[in-house]
């Protein structure tokens, strides 16, 4: 049965003990993701074969990936239209937590989780990782002379002109971007970006077309997510992959971050999802799709081809200090380089 647009679906159990009915309401829960649909509507498909409960699903675009899904939420604070927001990545979630979008929740499936990789007030709580790394053409780049750095693209002449990035001021470029600033501080971002463009490389629209360019071989090198990397070695493309500054500042790691949104219409079924999400079948789930996630949870087998954390060095960081810093620089720096940097 269909009421409105919640979906009121009315299961019915005959109980033999007592002679009576128990009406149970399930309503649909609504959950905006960044995530790509291909990975997160089998999750949600499963959540609801599994409980009955049905996931309407609000993705956001490839060029402007958790940015517009954020400006959404905030918009609708007042009078939420979520119930969750997977987000994928945390930075995003932060923002929500300090715009008072969000509401506390602390879920038990959260046993067992790297507390580094989740809000120690509770308001998100990440799970399944991706990696950023260097992707490389084969046939342009030997594997002898492939960088070791994100600093090489910036600073390295060997590299110019052959490099390219998706834009700063979206999706996990973005995240990236903020982490420089805090970690290496603003002069060593500035730098950085600075040494990008003196060093000739590209800024193009997404992290999916720094892996097109990269496999067709228009761009020889580029920094993107290890999914992406993962789906162009599948695609038998002429690429490889360097888990980068893994004897410096570290291999910056992306936990997906689940969000309950505070006042949403169905915080319960909300909470579920939530629950659903955070546990290791959902994390095994990933990290076997082509999504090919890094779990979390340490006791989570995972195909040859996914690294675990314990083989990684990932880079330390304080995902509030970050959401501050993009926050500025997106209305400042990034903004201004990315104008530049437009062509």
């Amino acid at each position: 049965m269909k009421l409105g647009s919640s979906q009121v679906f009315l299961m019915f159990a005959f109980s033999l003990a007592t002679g009576s009915f128990a009406v149970a309401a399930l309503r649909e829960i609504v959950v905006y993701t960044s995530v790509d649909d291909v990975f997160a509507r089998p999750i949600a498909e499963q959540f609801t074969k599994k409980t009955g409960i049905p996931v309407k699903l609000v993705p956001d675009t490839e060029e402007t990936k958790s940015t517009g899904l954020l400006n959404r939420l905030i918009a609708e604070k007042k009078r939420p239209q979520a119930d969750v927001f997977w987000s994928g990545d945390p930075v995003r979630a932060e923002i929500l937590k300090s715009k008072e979008v969000s509401a506390v929740y602390r879920s038990p499936n959260a046993k067992g989780l790297p507390k580094a990789y989740s809000d120690p007030a509770g308001y998100w709580t990440g799970f399944s990782a991706r990696a950023r790394v260097i992707l490389y053409n084969t046939n342009l780049i030997p594997k002898e002379k492939a960088p070791k750095s994100i600093l090489d693209l910036s600073n390295n002449p060997e590299f110019r002109g052959k490099g390219c990035i998706a834009n700063p001021l979206f999706g996990t470029t973005s995240m990236q971007a903020s982490a420089l600033f805090v970690v290496l501080g603003d002069k060593g971002g500035r730098d950085y970006f600075e040494g990008l463009t003196r060093n000739g490389v590209k800024m193009v629209s997404s992290n999916g077309e720094v892996r097109r360019r990269i496999a067709e071989g228009d761009c020889a090198v580029g920094i993107a997510d290890s999914d992406d990397a993962y789906e162009t070695m599948k695609d038998k493309k002429p690429v490889a992959v360097v888990y980068p500054d893994e004897k410096g500042i570290g291999t910056m790691m992306i936990p997906n971050a689940t969000v309950l949104v505070a006042g949403g219409p169905n915080s319960d079924g909300g909470k579920q999802f939530i629950d659903y999400l955070l546990s290791p079948d959902t994390e095994r789930a990933l990290s076997e799709s082509d999504a090919a996630q890094i779990p979390l949870h340490s006791e989570v087998k995972v195909p040859p081809h996914v690294r675990t954390l314990d083989k990684l060095h990932p880079m330390k960081l304080d995902y509030g200090k970050l959401a501050a810093k993009l926050d500025e620089l997106s209305r400042g720096f990034l903004k201004d380089w990315a104008a530049k940097n437009n062509r």
